[in-house]
């Protein structure tokens, strides 16, 4: 009696050829190393980076290469830690805050550094401030046009005279562009038009610096209707 197809058992894979396997093999490598090898090089140009800044601002006698005679790797790092730390002590009491006061009303006469002090010093305080929100939030935006969407990251609401002359309530959002974040643009969307998604500040630059191609997995379908 003939044995049904369907009982049958599946016909063996086709036999690689030595060529092929090789293939394989070679780029099974390349996938293990290549994301080690790449984060293991920009951490030591960070580090490497850091440590030779530090080394030209000390005095050779106090150098780590000249105490120790040899080259700590990261010892500069650590110094520029320390040191970081050490200032936002002092500054944290009565004498630092007057020392800081002082700073900002000599920068405060003059007119390019000015502009630049005070920009920088919001940026920074907007950022890191505790109850800040600021870039911990992607939405989905329709940009550069209906029906084309990309992910930004909210900056904040839409404050000060944008909020009055725009006519409805705002969100400051950063459109990042890819392969390089730190590059974009800043738009101003109506809340009801941006789409919040579960998705991490870090996955969404993941994504972002692949080109698409690192997609975070869903957590779940979030049916969402926008505005029209």
């Amino acid at each position: 009696m003939p044995v049904p197809e369907s009982e049958l058992p599946p016909p063996p894979p086709p036999r690689l050829s030595l060529a092929a396997r090789l293939r394989n093999y070679l780029f099974a490598g390349i996938l293990v190393t290549a994301p080690i090898s790449i984060t293991l090089y920009f951490t030591w140009s960070v580090v490497s980076w850091v440590d030779e800044g530090v080394a030209r601002v000390l005095p050779d006698a106090y150098n780590p290469s000249t105490l120790f005679r040899i080259s700590v790797p990261g010892l500069g790092l650590v110094m520029l830690i320390v040191a970081l730390s050490v200032i936002g002590f002092l500054t944290a009491n009565f004498l630092g805050h007057a020392l800081i006061r002082f700073g900002e009303r000599v920068l405060a006469k003059a007119p390019i550094v000015r502009s630049i002090y005070s920009s920088v010093k919001q940026i920074f305080e907007t950022v890191f401030r505790d109850q800040s929100g600021a870039f911990r939030e992607v939405v989905l935006i329709e940009y550069p046009r209906t029906g084309v969407w990309t992910l930004a990251l909210v900056a904040g609401r839409t404050d000060g005279e944008l909020r009055d002359r725009l006519p409805e309530d705002m969100l400051t959002v950063y459109v990042p562009t890819s392969p390089n974040p730190t590059s974009g643009y800043v738009l101003f969307v109506p809340r009801a038009d941006a789409i919040r998604v579960d998705m991490s500040v870090e996955d969404c630059l993941k994504l972002i610096l692949s080109g698409g191609l690192a997609a975070p997995k869903a957590n779940g379908p979030t049916p969402v209707t926008p505005r029209r």
